[in-house]
């Protein structure tokens, strides 16, 4: 970030999908967020699909490796963790975001573990979608709205 303040990190958990973490990956790197990929991946960080979605951007990425998200929590005691779920009652917008906060979002598939969510309710957030026939967001259009909106409460889009 120009103004020195801490960037925002975003954290995939066993994301599945190669292009849409080269998506996030992209992402990140336009905005000088840290990408944190967590437990198993469905790829290999070799993949060419994942790099093809990145193109020619991951050495503008600051790509971070956990076994789980409690060694990332262990590595950041500080860390303020955001959970996105579309079974969450707190709106994205609603989140009072500060910088250096961390996003997490779950594998495509499954989203975050309910005990997770239980677990952070303050902490939980959801994109609303208004049409009830579409049950959930893209994992990278996801990432893009939430981290946009934390860096607009901060700030940075200016």
């Amino acid at each position: 970030m120009k103004n020195n303040a801490p960037p925002f990190h975003i954290v995939l958990i066993e994301p599945e999908i190669p292009p849409n973490t080269g998506n996030i990956a992209r992402l990140c790197g336009a905005t000088d967020t840290i990408l944190h990929l967590v437990g198993k991946l469905g790829f290999s960080i070799d993949d060419k699909h994942l790099k093809r979605a990145g193109l020619d951007y991951w050495e503008a990425v600051d790509v971070r490796r956990w076994e789980s998200l409690q060694e990332l929590q262990e590595n950041f005691p500080d860390g303020r963790f955001w959970y996105t779920s579309k079974k969450a009652a707190k709106s994205h917008v609603q989140a009072n975001f500060q910088p250096g906060d961390f996003l997490v979002f779950g594998k495509e598939t499954l989203g975050l573990s309910e005990e997770l969510l239980r677990s952070n309710p303050e902490q939980s957030i959801r994109i609303p979608i208004h049409n009830p026939v579409v049950r959930s967001l893209n994992l990278s259009t996801s990432a893009g709205i939430v981290l946009y909106e934390a860096l607009r409460q901060v700030g940075h889009l200016d």
